[in-house]
């Protein structure tokens, strides 16, 4: 036995591992007195028994285990360690969530059971991060964990205990306990949830020693199958959320090759899926091999197929999160350039993505600079889809950097482009400013209120969350409260901001009201006699309505009416003035939901009493104008059917029924009041039921069918009085707002939000239906092998079942989220099969997810709604009048733009497929005339709208003649005729002659609908036609959407009314048209100068052109006249012009001060085709520079080059008169600006491939030689007429004989001087027009510059 002497010199660890007892428990004496002394919790002396303190609560000795007991206790009490209480900062999870899944697999119930109680505590802490980790654990086990998780609060958990260096913080977070203001700011950070990267809590999984021996032969094999299976081995692989390092080199390159090189599209996308994979899984350790694989990535964006697309995406947005901006960004500038459109698109894409990540200091602007000129080149694309993804890059990098830093970059951008920029700008959401886990939403909310610190009032069990802010809740999905309302109706955001008031104590609330109230008053609140009640509450009304707004402490003066009886009251006369007095201080106070969480109860208990129920239902309107509709009525809902009193939940309903109509349909809650009107409409009281159904007529109003699909489900005869109900709102609009807007600051902001409320109320209102994100069902492991596998199964009948479990998962949702997950892959697949029942039960389920998406659709246009079109060449008609029925299903909800750009119906029209070609020829007639304007993109269709034109089916033919002054109306004439130049002379001749024929049945463009009609209610759809109700609810898509048609107002306008208002139009009409604005075009001028509007300078001019001047012209022209200017009749064109001719002398000032505006309207006509109007403005041009002459009156340069380019296009025309008017007025023009100005204008018309003009600019450019001299020809005289001599050797001798006569009249103007400067030049002709006018005919002949 050893000595006692050995072990008592051993340090006190080791006798804590001693074998003989006595020694350990000398050791645990020891280690107690040691903890005890440690002053430092991060001394390093603590790290040497960590691994010891399982050994003292171990030990096998009963008297050394107390001490030891003893000693662990002083360690944990001061080390640096820490449970629950401590939070997440400072204990280490990761050990004790590797383990959760374990404990979830234990046998035992208690361990399972803790095992869930630890992973709800941790979840509070570290929220979603923990999700990653559980993701394998038994499926009931998961949704029980999601169960409560749900039900945990949103605010961040805060520390209840704290370490010794902690104690500061501890200090500060009772300073905020008690209500200290100083604390709130200084501790937001620690107050802070932790951002747990649910990534470090995973292990690493190693992958290089598990890839198939035989992977890099296999990816090199000539059989794609072989290639096939390689990759999927390595995907599997890398779906391991994290991955070891290791090197990969050769596993990248290998897979770099196959997206660079492969043909077979599949492949390419599985080893981008195989990249993206890798890069997520190693992170920043990735970042050694971004360079080499970015650049392929880029390049291979040329492929159209979506799939690869977005695979490709996928990859690179992965490997840019292993490295930085700057060291891809090389490899980015470099396909900027590229001729590729797609490829350019995605680059700029990939760089919005990117931005969104970054910061302003990791986005320097030694970076910004290349990439905004890149970006800005892209800007001017012609491609739409290229301009649009340059725009929202630069928005981004705004959003990122400041406008302050990316303005420098954009000084030579126009307005619009610019403001374009600042749209995108606003719409960016920054990834690392998103709400998220569990407490940055709860951040932004802190400044809200900074008065009284925001502590939320306490919650009652049926109420929603007491604090909605505008932006979105963070933390695990809710209920839909009213900061779930629509993103449209953001703009109304100061009408929300909740004001936030803590709940007083009642003996504060009692002094405060001591203050303000008379004491008699005080006195008499809870008397035993009525009659004294009635006189304090008498009292109490009084002092409330003398009361200041800033001397009004509601919530003291809320809680006196409170006190006991309350709202108990039983006398009537009493009640009705304490509810009065209620609705008194609502309206006139600051009122706050915590004093109004103090009274719902007793207002909801009072509504439905006869003597008392109107002046409840008056205090809640008031409560509701100062806590917002949305909260007030869920609460009150909710109350009212916690009560179970039918006569006040009928009140209930028929309050809101009624405050709806007041306040307009803004932030309500769908979902929550549907759930409570089926309670409602399954009452056993009459009164209950019929009260429901009036309000859904109400919501009928503002939602439309759509409402309908939420009661489907209903007994048939309450559905029956259900839609009596929605017939009866059948055609009514829903009333403008009359309440709910006193909050906002200005008058203007009321009219705007009112405004806002009628104009867009249609367009959002699909946004304010609840959405089910189905894609959580469709991609859960669950329910993948029963519904997605088996849509692709090989057995007819498991494909059947497998859309029939789709059909009815749309069919429980009603209405769901963009987001379907792989659904649409699945069922593209099916819209061809081999069974053509299957393909119209496919087809019925496209128009399910068109109704029940609604205008989110646009999304799934492309990869799914273009293969919709392609099933209208199938062969059976009863298929094909499926897919055209579902193609109009989807078309009512996106509009037409997303089907008209890009080159898909274009691709599908080249199909030689007569049924195809028919339905979709016919589909296109019925719907361009309804459009306003249209994508480029129609124009790709034109050359196989000619092919169908002689095609071998009649039907194919005859439906292409039909389509084709459709296709005019929008492109044009002159476009289309152009088109026809690639066609064989024999073909051309027939297209051409079906040209003019369509030119003179050509239907006008529709106008745009008045702003009245943005107000129609969506009620209009018929009640049992649900799927139509959706299309006036799509989001606006400009012009691009189809206007309703409109009454007959015609007929309407009977009688004397009708002669009273066309006796007032008529009045309207008698005054002046042209409108003198002081000092507008010098405005007009510098706003041109200074890039803040569009220079007018185009080739054909666009509609931003036109909105531009028709902007511009608003206030110098009378409404009537520019109604008529800007009409698509020519008529109206012709009546405007003409009413302008009549005027012109008598309001001559008026026209000169807004003649810039006038002329460049004019240019406009000459773009036109219709020689009447072209005339009639000729003829308007000739008097008013006649005018201008007669007036002295100079042009200014601004004037002349927004009109003088265009008048000498005219010069060409082919028809003589109209050459005769331009010519004569070229003249005039040089009465009112310098014939040297002009001389420019008309080299510049000699450019011109059109012969007739050249020959004209040279004649003209003659004439102003012989009448001005020399001196006008610019720059020099030897410069112009060095550039006149090249047109002696055109190919045209009308051009060749006018550049002769220009020469000669310089020769007649200044003699033998005009060899001199044109130079050596030689011709070997004889010259006509030199022999008549010249002796010296020999040296005039070498007249054209030598080769």
């Amino acid at each position: 036995m050893e000595d006692d002497s050995e072990w008592k010199k051993l340090p006190i660890d080791q006798k804590c591992e001693h074998k003989i007892w006595k020694a350990r428990l000398c050791g645990f004496e020891e280690a107690l007195k040691l903890f005890n002394t440690i002053t430092d919790e991060k001394s390093p002396e603590w790290g040497k028994y960590l691994g010891l303190i399982k050994k003292f609560v171990t030990e096998s000795n009963a008297i050394a285990q107390l001490k030891g007991l003893e000693a662990a206790l002083a360690y944990i009490e001061n080390a640096h360690v820490a449970g629950n209480e401590f939070g997440s900062k400072i204990i280490t999870l990761k050990p004790v969530v590797k383990v959760l899944p374990k404990l979830f697999e234990s046998r035992e119930k208690a361990v399972r059971d803790e095992a869930k109680l630890l992973a709800v505590e941790i979840y509070r802490w570290i929220r979603d991060a923990l999700r990653a980790p559980l993701q394998n654990i038994n499926s009931v086990q998961l949704k029980e964990l999601e169960e409560e998780w749900v039900k945990l609060p949103t605010s961040a958990p805060k520390q209840t205990r704290f370490l010794r260096s902690q104690q500061d913080l501890k200090a500060k977070f009772e300073q905020q306990a008690a209500g200290d203001d100083e604390a709130d700011g200084d501790n937001e950070d620690e107050a802070e949830a932790v951002q747990v990267d649910s990534y470090e809590l995973l292990e690493a999984v190693e992958i290089l020693s598990k890839l198939p021996k035989d992977f890099y032969e296999k990816i090199e094999a000539k059989k794609w199958q072989e290639r096939k299976e390689a990759l999927e081995a390595v995907e599997t692989l890398t779906k391991n959320p994290k991955i070891e390092s290791g090197d990969y080199g050769d596993l990248v390159r290998a897979l770099k090759k196959v997206i660079g090189k492969d043909t077979n599209v599949m492949l390419v996308s599985t080893a981008a899926k195989c990249l993206a994979g890798l890069a997520t899984g190693l992170r920043k350790k990735f970042g050694t091999y971004a360079g080499h694989v970015v650049p392929t990535i880029l390049e291979k964006f040329k492929e159209k197929k979506l799939q690869v697309v977005q695979a490709l995406q996928e990859a690179i947005d992965a490997v840019f999160l292993s490295t930085t901006l700057q060291n891809i960004s090389e490899d980015v500038l470099a396909v900027m350039d590229n001729k590729n459109p797609s490829i350019k698109q995605q680059a700029s894409l990939f760089l919005a993505r990117s931005f969104r990540h970054c910061t302003p200091s990791t986005l320097p602007k030694s970076l910004l600079k290349p990439l905004c000129a890149a970006l800005l080149k892209q800007v001017n694309d012609s491609a739409l889809e290229v301009r649009d993804a340059a725009f929202e890059a630069l928005g981004t990098a705004m959003k990122v950097v400041g406008e302050k830093a990316v303005n420098p970059f954009l000084a030579d951008i126009d307005k619009l482009k610019l403001d374009k920029i600042k749209e995108c700008a606003d719409k960016v959401e920054l990834v690392g400013k998103k709400g998220g886990g569990g407490s940055a939403a709860g951040k932004k909310e802190k400044p809200a209120a900074k008065a009284p610190p925001p502590v939320e009032a306490p919650a009652k069990p049926s109420g929603p969350p007491k604090k909605a802010p505008p932006t979105k809740a963070a933390g695990p999905p809710k209920k839909g409260k009213l900061a779930s309302a629509p993103n449209a109706k953001s703009k109304k955001a100061p009408e929300t901001k909740d004001f936030v008031e803590a709940e007083l104590s009642p003996e504060i609330c009692e002094e405060k009201a001591a203050a303000v109230l008379p004491v008699s008053c005080m006195q008499l609140l809870d008397s035993a006699n009525w009659k004294e009640r009635l006189a304090s509450m008498e009292e109490f009304q009084k002092a409330v309505e003398l009361m200041d707004k800033s001397e009004m402490p509601c919530q003291a003066l809320i809680k006196m009416l409170a006190k006991k009886p309350g709202l108990k009251e039983t006398n009537f006369q009493v009640m009705q003035l304490k509810l009065s007095i209620i609705g008194a201080i609502a309206q006139k106070g600051l009122f706050s939901k915590t004093s109004a969480l103090l009274v719902l109860d007793g207002l909801v208990d009072k509504i439905g009493d006869v003597k008392c129920g109107s002046n409840a239902k008056e205090a809640l309107t008031a409560i509701a104008e100062a806590c917002s509709l949305a909260w007030t009525a869920e609460q009150v809902v909710s109350v009212a059917f916690a009560q179970k009193n039918p006569k006040n939940q009928a009140e209930s309903l028929n309050w809101l029924a009624n405050a709806m109509k007041e306040f307009g349909f803004a932030g309500i809650n769908v979902k929550a009041f549907i759930n409570n009107v089926k309670t409602a409409l399954g009452a056993t009281n009459p009164a209950v039921r019929t009260s429901a159904i009036t309000l859904l007529g109400v919501m009928y109003l503002y939602m439309g069918a759509p409402l309908r699909m939420f009661f489907e489900d209903e007994k048939p005869a309450l559905l029956s009085q259900i839609d009596a109900e929605f017939v009866k709102m059948q055609g009514q609009t829903p009333p403008a707002p009359i309440r709910g807007t006193k909050k906002s600051g200005t008058e203007e902001e009321c009219d705007a939000a009112e405004e806002e409320e009628m104009d867009g109320a249609q367009a959002d209102v699909m946004d304010l239906l609840p959405r089910t994100d189905i894609s959580c069902f469709i991609n859960s492991d669950k329910i993948t092998s029963d519904m997605v596998s088996k849509i692709s199964d090989k057995n007819w009948k498991i494909r059947k079942e497998g859309l029939d479990e789709v059909a009815a998962v749309i069919s429980e949702a009603k209405f769901i989220q963009a987001n379907i997950g792989e659904l649409p892959l699945a069922l593209k697949g099916r819209l061809n099969d081999s069974n053509k029942l299957l393909v119209q039960q496919t087809l019925t389920i496209l128009q399910q997810i068109a109704t029940a998406m609604g205008p989110s659709l646009k999304q799934h246009v492309k990869n799914l709604g273009i293969p919709v079109i392609t099933v209208l060449g199938d062969s059976k008609p009863n298929v094909r009048a499926a897919a055209m029925t579902t193609l109009n299903a989807w078309v009512e909800q996106t509009g037409m733009k997303e089907w008209l750009e890009g080159e898909d119906l274009s691709e599908e029209l080249k199909k030689e497929n007569p049924f195809l070609r028919q339905e979709v020829l016919s589909w296109l007639a019925e719907k361009l005339p309804h459009m306003r304007t249209v994508p480029a993109d129609l124009m790709l269709c034109v050359p196989h709208l000619y092919t169908c034109l002689e095609d071998r089916s009649g039907d194919v033919r005859k439906k292409a003649q039909d389509a084709l002054p459709t296709f005019m109306m929008h492109l044009g004439y002159d476009k289309m005729s152009k088109a026809t130049g690639k066609l064989k002379p024999a073909s051309k001749d027939q297209v051409v002659a079906m040209l003019e024929k369509a030119r003179t049945v050509m239907p006008a463009k529709p106008a745009a609908p008045a702003k009245a009609a943005a107000s129609k209610p969506a009620s209009s759809a018929h009640v049992t036609k649900p799927a139509s109700a959706p299309a006036r609810n799509q989001s606006p898509v400009e012009d691009y959407s189809e206007p309703e048609p409109k009454p007959d107002t015609k007929k309407a306008k009977t009688g004397p009314a009708a002669k009273k208002a066309g006796a007032k139009e008529e009045e309207d009409k008698s005054g002046p048209i042209f409108i003198l604005v002081p000092n507008s075009k010098e405005q007009r001028i510098k706003e041109e100068k200074a890039l803040k509007i569009l220079k007018w300078n185009f080739i054909t001019p666009r509609d931003e052109y036109v909105e531009q001047l028709k902007t511009q012209m608003s206030t110098c022209l009378a409404k009537w006249l520019q109604d008529e200017l800007f009409h698509f009749d020519f008529q109206r064109h012709v009546k405007a012009i003409g009413a302008m001719i009549e005027r012109i002398e008598a309001e001559s000032e008026a026209v000169i001060g807004c003649l810039d505006l006038v002329l460049k309207w004019f240019t406009l006509r000459f773009f036109d085709t219709n020689t009447s109007v072209l005339m009639k403005a000729l003829e308007f041009l000739k008097l008013l520079f006649t005018m201008l002459s007669r007036n002295n009156y100079q042009l200014n340069d601004y004037e002349a080059s927004s009109f003088i380019p265009y008048l000498i296009l005219k010069v060409g025309e082919s028809k003589d008169v109209v050459r005769k008017d331009v010519r004569a007025i070229l003249a005039m023009l040089c009465k009112v600006y310098a014939a040297s100005k002009v001389f420019p204008f008309l080299m510049e018309g000699t450019k011109s491939k059109n012969s007739k003009q050249r020959s004209e600019c040279l004649e003209e450019l003659g004439c102003l030689i012989e009448n001005f001299g020399m001196n006008v020809c610019q720059p020099t005289p030897a410069k112009a007429l060095k550039d006149i001599a090249v047109h002696i050797g055109d190919r045209d001798t009308t051009v060749r004989n006018a550049a002769l006569n220009t020469v000669v009249a310089a020769y007649n103007t200044c003699g033998d001087q005009v060899f001199k400067l044109i130079g050596n030049v030689r011709i070997f002709l004889s010259s006509e027009p030199f022999n008549k006018c010249s002796r010296n005919s020999d040296k005039l002949i070498n007249l054209i510059p030598l080769a």
